[in-house]
């Protein structure tokens, strides 16, 4: 079982679609499971009618999946970008600032790290170095 965590803390997984790997026949895939590996030029290519993209973290450690979600808000993807897999509470601002909407995390890791050290870091926009060199 999945959690999905978004600025309102925890929440069940709402997407009923399946997912398809980069490179699928692009005319019925609406979302894509792609690698922490994938080239996020190539990928922004196979977008068109994607709704939804999640992306591995294999490990807390590999933030290529933040590049991944960088590269494709600035090439204009608008839909759903979800990051799943090893990221930890501390780590859930620095998503929403690369672009993630939300986090999948499994079960364990959500009984390791409650809904509230989530929370405490919902307020992403606000507690960033500039704001607290502003404040």
């Amino acid at each position: 079982m999945t959690v999905i965590v978004t600025d309102t803390g925890f929440g069940p997984d709402d997407w009923t679609g399946g997912f398809a790997a980069p490179g699928a026949a692009a005319n019925t895939v609406t979302a894509l499971d792609v690698p922490s590996d994938a080239d996020p030029d190539v990928l922004a290519e196979q977008l068109d009618g994607v709704q939804l993209v999640r992306v591995d973290f294999p490990s807390f450690a590999d933030g290529r999946g933040f590049t991944i979600a960088r590269t494709l808000r600035r090439k204009g993807f608008a839909g759903r970008l979800r990051a799943r897999g090893h990221v930890l509470a501390d780590q859930y601002a620095m998503a929403r600032r690369a672009g993630f909407d939300e986090v999948e995390i499994d079960d364990d890791l959500a009984a390791r790290q409650p809904e509230n050290q989530w929370l405490a870091r919902a307020d992403w926009q606000s507690h960033d170095y500039q704001a607290r060199l502003r404040g």
